[in-house]
């Protein structure tokens, strides 16, 4: 075991015992040079009975953890093995388990248990809409943190499984008895995402009544025998229907039960009796109960319908009319359809299609993506629904985003670099696109790094030549463009086609016409300065042959004449000064 006040890999300090189980301990750490706190959980090699199964545990919790980025999950920082024991640093959760607030408080209101439900929901989701598909399986409130800020966070992956096409069943169950669906005991096929669904349900039924299943012989009672006010409550319908013994009997999906969640009076006796008193004189005054049903039936197709016709609409408005109108129809598409793509990329393409993005094109793409509204689950922004509902796509946004931050927008390589940040292990792009991702991250990221320098540094004295004088150096910077910039072939490649390739260049020859004194004070030489120019030009002279993006290719042009100036001008600067 770790001892209190020992300093684990010569940066965590362990401070307390915060948990354990039957063969692991987790201890909240300090990082004391970033004053951070960690929890640090404490893995024994010969703990357990079945070797096997806590090792293969161990590997899938934190393998899969560390692919994760989810804000209801906790990230892992850093894995030390030992020689007795497996050591896991990762976030520290403030807050305690629902498990203890059960424990201290009894069964819980029923609209926080929504909410809570809801974040649990999107988070299953989330992990359900992995490649391959994550099922988690051991959903319990002693596995869910409720946060001071009164959102939860779900721990231990140890028993969670990735989703096999070809499987017909798991080999080994796990799970907690009680909260387990049947088809987690061998034999009863494999588990998928309705497993999740089923103890997610469990889980509500202990929070809701204060008893878990294992108090009530694994019999999922209505919850009106323990709570007689929720008799016919929507929220009993949910828990019912989430804990089905048969798969098919329950929600599909997350989002099917995310729906319901976010809908749950709706299904509530007074309002369903209410909504059919309604219903029943409608169909009086219309004197045909086929018609009524008939009419219910084209009233919600129509309804479909009425939403899909409308965001059309709205694209085709856009696509037909000024900038101002065209970011309002754009806006309202996604409000009507956040978690489709097609909006988010109209916008973008609307704003960065010459490889330019202006300070107002800027602010449209941000306050529309940034729109936000009120829900069970709380306030999200519209890229934050569309992340959760469609991770695919929402992947290839931010690509796109990013990259043309990057190339396109002055002054936007720290938007390049938290776009970029957020994709460039996404397993939803190409190869190719996670080079670009790379690529510009990593420029992104250095320019980020001299800019916060930079602005450290007392600027106010002049070098000789009018550039102010900093202490950042400008030597990597360069390596890591002309890497990129060093031939046309090469540029391409790694670029992804020539428009990029061309912005590249641009992006160098404006380097070298804005920082020629830092390049070369860093040891840059002019023949290197001379040699980017010139190919440069000759990449331009080729692309003009097969190109048609006359608008990138006279911004470039015009920044290989501002850098042809500079260099001009700095050689015979040089040349007098050494005169």
């Amino acid at each position: 075991m770790l001892q209190i006040g020992s300093v684990l890999d010569g940066k965590y300090k362990i401070l307390q015992e915060i948990g354990h189980g039957g063969m692991s301990v987790v201890y909240l750490a300090l990082n004391e040079r970033a004053n951070k706190t960690w929890a640090v959980k404490e893995v024994r090699k010969d703990g357990g009975n079945d070797k096997s199964v806590v090792s293969q545990g161990l590997v899938a919790e934190t393998e899969m953890l560390k692919k994760l980025s989810h804000p209801n999950l906790p990230s892992i920082i850093d894995v030390i093995d030992k020689d007795d024991s497996f050591i896991i640093v990762m976030d520290y959760i403030e807050g305690g388990s629902l498990q203890k607030r059960l424990e201290k408080m009894g069964p819980q209101n029923a609209d926080d248990v929504v909410k809570w439900s809801l974040q649990l929901a999107d988070v299953l989701g989330y992990l359900h809409s992995r490649k391959p598909p994550i099922i988690y399986r051991d959903m319990k409130p002693s596995n869910v943190m409720l946060k001071p800020d009164g959102n939860v966070c779900l721990i231990d992956f140890g028993t969670a499984r990735e989703y096999k096409q070809t499987s017909s069943g798991d080999t080994t169950w796990l799970g907690t008895r009680g909260y387990a669906a049947p088809e987690q005991f061998g034999g009863h096929g494999q588990t998928d995402a309705r497993t999740d669904i089923y103890t997610l349900g469990a889980t509500m039924y202990h929070l809701l009544t204060g008893y878990s299943p294992a108090d009530t012989q694994f019999i999922i009672y209505p919850i009106s025998r323990f709570r007689p006010e929720l008799a016919g409550t929507g929220i009993e319908k949910i828990v019912a229907k989430c804990c089905q013994p048969d798969p098919k009997d329950r929600y599909q999906s997350c989002a099917e039960l995310t729906y319901a969640l976010e809908h749950v009076h709706d299904e509530d006796d007074t309002v369903r009796k209410s909504r059919n008193r309604k219903w029943y004189s409608f169909l009086a005054s219309c004197g045909v109960t086929v018609l009524g049903a008939a009419l219910a039936i084209m009233f919600s197709i129509f309804k479909t319908n009425a939403i899909n016709t409308s965001y059309d609409t709205y694209i085709s408005q856009a696509e037909a009319s000024s900038f101002e109108r065209a970011v309002e129809f754009y806006r309202s598409a996604m409000e009507l359809q956040p978690e489709n793509e097609e909006a988010y990329m109209g916008l973008l393409n609307l704003c960065a299609s010459d490889y330019t993005i202006t300070n107002e094109e800027r602010e449209a793409i941000e306050s529309c993506i940034n729109s936000t509204r009120s829900s069970n689950a709380g306030t999200r922004s519209n890229l934050e629904i569309f992340k959760q509902r469609n991770p695919d796509g929402y992947d290839q946004f931010e690509y796109q985003l990013g990259t043309s931050y990057f190339v396109g927008y002055s002054g936007g390589k720290r938007e390049a670099y938290n776009c970029l940040g957020n994709v460039i292990e996404s397993e939803n792009l190409t190869d190719n696109e996670r080079t670009v991702a790379n690529t510009y991250y990593l420029l992104a990221d250095y320019y980020v790094q001299l800019g916060d320098s930079a602005a450290q540094q007392n600027n106010d004295k002049d070098d000789g030549f009018g550039w102010a004088k900093t202490n950042v150096s400008y030597n990597q910077l360069w390596e890591n463009l002309y890497a990129i910039v060093e031939d046309s072939e090469t540029v391409s490649e790694k670029a992804g086609g020539g428009d990029y390739a061309a912005a590249m260049y641009r992006e160098t020859a404006n380097q070298i016409a804005s920082n020629i004194s830092h390049f070369r004070s860093d040891g840059v030489s002019m023949n290197e300065i001379r040699n980017a120019i010139d190919e440069g030009r000759a990449y331009i002279s080729n692309l003009q042959e097969t190109n048609t993006n006359g608008s990138l290719i006279e911004q470039t042009t015009q920044a290989l004449d501002s850098a042809e100036r500079t260099y001009e001008s700095y050689m015979n600067i040089s040349a007098g000064t050494a005169s």
